[in-house]
């Protein structure tokens, strides 16, 4: 019996992360995204506005019509939600409240010994998340 093949090391390998969400607004959305959030923006490619999130590709699609969805789409890990929420407050965000979720004065959701999560959205009503985990 002929001794088997050696198997071929695979060079499959998952990379960075690209991040996606819409917009109908193209115009707010770049100054959200850049002014309000911070991010980079690199170009706008004639299908999406491409922004540089702290290392991460985040492109924002430009649609003429979309129902946004009641979830979180994109959300940021943070080391202090407090000072966060705070920065953001001050630039114009409003957070989320949810009935039944257990949130501060500040808006934001403790889950037992999981994480602190804080919500808002963008001008086109993507639900989006600040988050501080327990580690």
């Amino acid at each position: 019996m002929p001794a088997p093949k050696p198997q071929k090391a695979s060079t499959f390998r998952l990379s960075k992360v690209v991040g996606f969400t819409i917009t109908t607004q193209p115009e707010k959305a770049k100054a959200f995204y850049s002014k309000t959030l911070g991010f980079r923006f690199v170009k706008d490619d004639g299908f999406a506005l491409v922004f540089d999130a702290h290392g991460t590709m985040l492109r924002i699609s430009k649609l003429k019509q979309f129902t946004p969805a009641q979830f979180t789409v994109l959300g940021w890990e943070v080391e202090d939600i407090e000072a966060a929420v705070a920065e953001l407050v001050r630039r114009g965000v409003v957070f989320e409240r949810y009935p039944g979720m257990p949130q501060d004065t500040n808006a934001i959701c403790t889950f037992p010994g999981e994480a602190r999560v804080a919500w808002f959205k963008d001008p086109d009503g993507n639900v989006l998340s600040l988050s501080q985990h327990y580690r």
